[in-house]
């Protein structure tokens, strides 16, 4: 909601400005909105994989979304945390495997819907829980590995931002194509009054302006709420890392969730009491 109250907070202050004094009339030049927008699009499409353009579609409800995760998303994800290190504490990692291998249909997992309905922090948690029934125990190499995991999941995000912020820095230009475009055609009616030529060049010069204003008005401001949604959810999976690390380190299971908890965002941080009383209510299986 916030960003569409920014589209029409720069929209509209553009418009307001202009209507004391200017013609809406004038600004309506659909050829030159052809121009501009379909020749962005065709740079998007050559300047991109195909996993990538359908990654940024399907992204762009992420504007709408506002943060990713939620103080009592957060809330349930230190909890289940806190019932799988308890779990593997008092009956081992193995009585874990049964839960893992089949998360979906897990009586413990169950007890978290929101987590359950991230696959893919399904999907990270589990894969880290069955190494370490597996026997994996250096801490370093787990934490290496998690490193680069993420760094992956970092950068397939970033590219489906700056895919749209490189569409933000390109649209200026074909804005500027547009309106050389139409001084192409006034001059070729250089012998028109002036009345005709000053409407031909205030057309023309739609172009530019066109440009301008859906670029740094629309399209950047885009790709960087996007960067910054993505930035907001990859602090979910880092506290996911963290209480793993800790469990891996032989921590209590309160301590471990506490490690996880210190590196959240303060406005997305459940309180030590808040914690506390959830991991008391925490189900057992």
């Amino acid at each position: 909601m916030i960003w569409i109250l920014g589209v029409v907070v720069t929209f509209g202050c553009v418009a307001g400005g202009y209507a004391p004094h200017g013609d809406f009339g004038v600004l309506w030049q659909p050829l030159e909105f052809v121009i501009i927008l379909g020749a962005g699009a065709g740079a998007f499409l050559q300047g991109n994989p195909t996993w990538v353009i359908k990654g940024t579609l399907g992204s762009l409800g992420a504007l709408v979304k506002g943060a990713p995760h939620s103080k009592k998303s957060y809330s349930e994800l230190l909890t289940l945390m806190y019932a799988i290190f308890k779990l593997a504490k008092t009956k081992g990692m193995i009585a874990l495997e049964p839960h893992i291998e089949n998360p979906k249909d897990s009586a413990l997992f169950q007890n978290f819907p929101t987590f359950t309905k991230n696959h893919h922090a399904m999907d990270f948690m589990c894969d880290y829980l069955r190494l370490m029934t597996m026997g994996t125990e250096n801490p370093h190499e787990v934490e290496n590995l998690m490193d680069q995991d993420l760094e992956t999941h970092h950068n397939e995000h970033h590219a489906l931002s700056g895919a749209v912020t490189q569409l933000g820095e390109a649209l200026p230009a074909f804005g500027i194509v547009a309106a050389v475009l139409g001084v192409i055609v006034t001059m070729g009616s250089i012998s028109e009054p002036p009345e005709v030529l000053g409407g031909l060049i205030g057309a023309a010069l739609v172009g530019t302006f066109f440009g301008i204003l859906v670029a740094y008005g629309l399209f950047s401001p885009m790709g960087t709420n996007l960067q910054q949604y993505f930035d907001a959810d990859g602090k979910y999976y880092e506290c996911m890392k963290q209480g793993l690390l800790a469990h891996l380190q032989g921590y209590a299971p309160a301590v471990s969730v506490e490690f996880a908890r210190k590196i959240l965002y303060s406005h997305e941080r459940p309180t030590f009491a808040e914690l506390e009383e959830a991991c008391n209510n925490a189900p057992t299986v």
